[in-house]
């Protein structure tokens, strides 16, 4: 998504990009703060930081009819996940507000995103909630899927699962706001546009994948609801923020807003 703008292929006069490598979580929490004009935030996040930010139409990642992945040492089925310990990658990721949604009665334990796995490995925990690349690479750790999150979702309410979003101050002023969206929206159709490029770009960051499985868990992420979300994305993120606040999980109702 931001290869255009880190490299500095699109720019404006207006405004300057640092790209600043964090997990999600240290950037929801960074959100709450304000300390960022433009981030990545989980749409979990954003009920949190919805007084200090925006979310903007381009540049969501949304899992259709797939997701973040719970998964196992041996198999189990998704009800026996009651009352057990789950590694989860932080409380404001949209993987962990799913999952309170699905079964509210668990222990979590907050993990790195990327070290999940180890702890399930370790046995500290019964299960992992992975959301990065290992949701292609789990089995051949030997774990076993116990609910793909956003097959969950699309079964229960016919929507995809609005999974993370950009978001932009609201403090910034109308001009830098449009030219903001402007420039996220010609960042992503540069790289669908420049698909290989892109994905050579792109492969420095990727962890323990070779060239064709990064281009899977790329292609499951950016794509048109990345470009564009639509009338579909606001529904489905108002959807999960509704029932994360009917499960006790967010303290209150916030109404979805895109700008474009």
């Amino acid at each position: 998504m931001f290869y255009a703008l880190a490299t500095r292929k699109i720019r404006s006069p207006l405004v300057q990009f640092q790209h600043v490598l964090e997990d999600i979580e240290s950037l929801n929490r960074k959100a709450m703060e304000g300390l960022y004009e433009f981030t990545a935030i989980s749409f979990h996040a954003y009920p949190f930081v919805a007084d200090k930010y925006q979310l903007l139409a381009s540049g969501c990642s949304i899992g259709d009819n797939y997701g973040p992945m719970l998964v196992a040492n041996h198999p189990m089925e998704l009800s026996e996940i009651k009352g057990k310990r789950i590694a989860i990658p932080g409380t404001l990721t949209t993987a962990y507000l799913t999952l309170r949604i699905i079964e509210p009665d668990f222990e979590a334990v907050p993990v790195a995103f990327d070290q999940v796995l180890d702890a399930l490995r370790e046995r500290s925990v019964d299960a992992a909630l992975v959301i990065h690349e290992a949701q292609l690479t789990y089995s051949k750790g030997g774990f076993h899927l116990i609910a793909d999150l956003g097959r969950w979702f699309r079964q229960q309410y016919d929507l995809p699962l609005p999974l993370g979003a950009n978001a932009l101050l609201r403090s910034l002023p109308p001009d830098i706001k449009t030219t903001l969206c402007r420039l996220m929206r010609e960042s992503i159709q540069y790289a669908l546009d420049n698909h290989e490029e892109a994905l050579n770009y792109a492969m420095q960051f990727a962890r323990d994948l070779d060239h064709s499985l990064a281009e899977k868990f790329v292609g499951m992420y950016v794509n048109h609801y990345t470009l564009d979300a639509g009338e579909v994305i606001p529904k489905a993120a108002q959807k999960l923020l509704d029932l994360g606040h009917e499960a006790g999980v967010i303290p209150r109702r916030v109404e979805v807003e895109f700008i474009r």
